[in-house]
């Protein structure tokens, strides 16, 4: 007979991800709850009265990460489980705090059943993942990690021209440096796909067994204005047509690389942008993510091959920026899956295309991450959403992989 699981309760769950919602929650169900906003503050302060209620212990560090600890029987590391509070301007009720939920209510069926793990249970808040008020995304998780300088980043600003150093002072979220993540035992991160995979292939969990790499570069063409009825056709140096060219080119190279291989080209700016002046400049994004760094480096091969000049116009390329790939520990993500295999869950060992924290994690805490079905693949809008059953189960796999190892047998 096979061994009876230990599992959440879905009605709970369900209810904390509508409470939660509430915070910054749109006419048409979506939510706006940017970094330190208001909302923000009111979801983080409910959080906190939700863990001081399980008898956690809080500790907040000095760029606003929360966290939130359970005692263990044995002084070690913590096992850490989160993501981020914060969204996007008119985002869904999943994206980000479903990770906090997720840990919260791991938290919550412990407390239930009266377990003492023996190892601390952590939950942790990262502050500013979506960087939708204040730039880059993963500010503070990337601060923790070393990827960014905290002075540097206490002068980015939103678009009310507050920093977001004096957004951190007046949250009443400004903690001590020395409460950082600085080690724990693992760090698990359960988050909705964003993505139209899983539902596609009927797959109820996500194994993610790291994050793509991807690059991202801006292309400008130089051409120059002249008068678009008086100018010969033979005679023009059209930065858009030249533009367009450059993109049939570089589309028939990249269609030639691995099938897995996803890109962009969602920024165009045309000046001087007049019907009737031809154009004289026109800058383009291409950004293009893979989990392979051979097919990433293919592509920058693509770009350099473009010709210096194209009908008339010279072409000018700059890398914005770019990240490697990152593997997640793989010892943790066999767990997650042997945990899926013994729930009966069906699942999928994948990729993530889109950033999270936990990548910025991985580089000094061993990481994984669980992904649950997205609704048409939909994310950042209102109409994002995630069916309730395949919430719990997600967390039910988490759970069940936490408890492997904060209660070993």
């Amino acid at each position: 007979m096979q061994e009876q699981k230990l599992k959440i309760n879905a009605e709970r769950l369900k209810e904390t991800i509508e409470k939660f919602a509430d915070f910054g929650r749109t006419e048409k169900n979506g939510v706006t709850r940017l970094s330190l906003s208001n909302e923000d503050i009111g979801a983080r302060d409910y959080l906190v009265s939700c863990c001081k209620e399980l008898g956690m212990s809080i500790k907040v560090d000095d760029v606003a990460n929360v966290y939130a600890t359970m005692a263990g029987s044995e002084d070690r590391p913590p096992l850490v489980m989160g993501s981020h509070l914060d969204t996007v301007k008119k985002g869904g009720r999943f994206d980000g705090v479903l990770g906090v939920i997720a840990a919260l209510e791991v938290a919550r069926t412990l407390h239930d059943h009266r377990i003492q793990p023996k190892i601390p249970f952590m939950l942790v808040d990262f502050t500013n993942e979506e960087g939708a008020r204040f730039d880059p995304a993963m500010m503070c998780s990337g601060i923790i990690s070393g990827k960014f300088e905290k002075a540097q980043m206490l002068q980015s600003m939103d678009s009310q021209g507050m920093t977001f150093g004096e957004a951190l002072a007046a949250s009443g979220y400004e903690g001590d440096a020395a409460n950082r993540l600085q080690e724990a035992t693992a760090y698990l991160e359960m988050h909705i796909e964003q993505g139209p995979v899983l539902e596609s292939e009927a797959r109820s969990i996500g194994i993610v067994e790291g994050v793509v790499g991807m690059v991202n570069d801006e292309i400008e063409v130089t051409g120059a204005s002249d008068h678009a009825g008086t100018t010969p056709m033979p005679m023009r140096k059209d930065a858009l047509f030249a533009a367009t060219d450059a993109i049939v080119l570089l589309r028939k190279k990249l269609n030639e690389l691995d099938s897995d291989l996803v890109y962009t080209m969602g920024r165009m700016l045309v000046a001087p942008n007049i019907h009737t002046v031809i154009p004289n400049r026109v800058t383009f994004t291409l950004e293009a993510r893979h989990k392979d760094m051979n097919v990433v480096a293919q592509v920058v091969q693509a770009i350099k091959e473009l010709p210096e000049t194209l009908g008339g116009c010279t072409i000018k390329v700059r890398k914005l920026w770019g990240r490697k790939t990152v593997a997640f520990d793989q010892t943790l993500c066999d767990r997650l899956e042997q945990s899926a295999q013994e729930l009966g869950y069906t699942y999928k060992r994948m990729y993530s295309g889109a950033g999270h924290d936990a990548q910025y994690i991985a580089d000094y805490i061993p990481t994984a991450m669980i992904f649950v079905p997205s609704l048409d693949g939909k994310s950042h809008c209102e109409e994002e959403f995630t069916d309730y059953e395949d919430c719990a189960k997600g967390v039910n796999a988490a759970l069940d992989t936490v408890l492997s190892i904060l209660s070993p047998a």
